[in-house]
């Protein structure tokens, strides 16, 4: 299926899902939707796995190819892809056991670490674990952040400025997931280094701009115009920015990533420090990936195109 023609393809996009970031996944399908149309794919039909029948719909729809369009639990966890692999049906983006990797911060920490690449001191905890508030603070300091270890689109995240948040962070964290990471506040710039192709290579790097009433790139800032969010190329010192850019290249690879990927970095006096790795990013018109796309050249279309063009080339090895 190398030489597919595209007009003869039949491609399920899966969007919507069981995640917190449902809507998300929506915008992100409909965008994607609209894309493989431009490029002139046969048929396109969307499918959401939350919905009743999905999988006799899956199993028997006669798709050649899926493309993922979900967003944490259930679409960047290996979940999905498990299906798609039992039912031999090609599918965009990183493979199962990349998918889980990434998707558990707390796992992909430990490979980060393995493969040279600086992260932030952090600890988890499980929800049934015994909270020592003394214990944390030692090992992060007062001011942290306290995330979801299985989660993403800020989610649950709350940035803790004193000892006395943290028990009220931690239950916001197990209302997400039954794990959670902890860890210290990062000054400096925060970054965001997309990968693409096969080859893969590093994408226009994105500066986030902070935003009046906003401590961190929350949910309110994720999706409002990126002109007022995203600076390309980023701002920051030529070597700072070489380093992201082969830290980001080197998480996808450590990882396991295929086709694309994002991570995010903050740049402190130090250099860059890595902080999560999405598999699937955001694909929405406000989306940082397909931004990044468009500044170097490359219309969304043309990398939801090659997306499938990787997905397939896999899937014939």
């Amino acid at each position: 299926m190398s030489d597919f023609k595209r007009e003869d393809l039949r491609v399920v996009v899966l969007a919507g899902g069981i995640s917190d970031e449902r809507e998300i996944s929506f915008a992100s399908g409909a965008n994607v939707v609209e894309a493989l149309k431009e490029e002139g794919y046969g048929e396109v039909v969307t499918l959401d796995p939350a919905s009743e029948g999905f999988l006799n719909q899956l199993e028997h729809g006669g798709f050649d190819v899926a493309f993922i369009a979900l967003h944490g639990r259930g679409g960047e966890d290996g979940m999905i892809q498990s299906i798609l692999e039992f039912l031999d049906i090609p599918y965009t983006g990183s493979g199962v056991i990349a998918s889980a990797c990434a998707a558990d911060k707390d796992v992909s920490k430990a490979l980060y670490e393995r493969a040279g690449i600086p992260i932030a001191k952090g600890m988890t905890l499980a929800s049934d674990d015994e909270v020592c508030v003394a214990d944390i603070i030692e090992v992060v300091g007062e001011e942290c952040f306290v995330k979801p270890a299985v989660n993403g689109s800020s989610f649950g995240v709350t940035y803790v400025k004193n000892a006395d948040e943290l028990p009220n962070a931690l239950e916001t964290v197990f209302d997400h997931d039954d794990k959670a990471l902890i860890e210290e506040r990062l000054v400096g710039t925060e970054i965001t280094v997309g990968v693409f192709g096969d080859p893969a290579h590093a994408l226009p790097i994105v500066e986030i701009l902070p935003q009046e009433g906003s401590d961190f790139y929350d949910l309110e800032v994720k999706y409002i115009d990126p002109a007022l969010v995203h600076r390309i190329p980023a701002a920051i010192a030529g070597e700072d920015y070489r380093k992201a850019e082969e830290f980001a290249v080197r998480a996808h690879e450590a990882l396991g990533c295929t086709g694309f990927s994002r991570s995010d970095f903050i740049v402190t006096e130090r250099g860059p420090v890595i902080l999560e790795t999405n598999t699937i990013p955001g694909m929405t018109s406000t989306s940082l990936f397909p931004d990044e796309a468009r500044h170097a050249n490359i219309p969304f279309s043309k990398v939801c195109d090659e997306l499938i063009r990787i997905a397939i080339k896999r899937w014939e090895r």
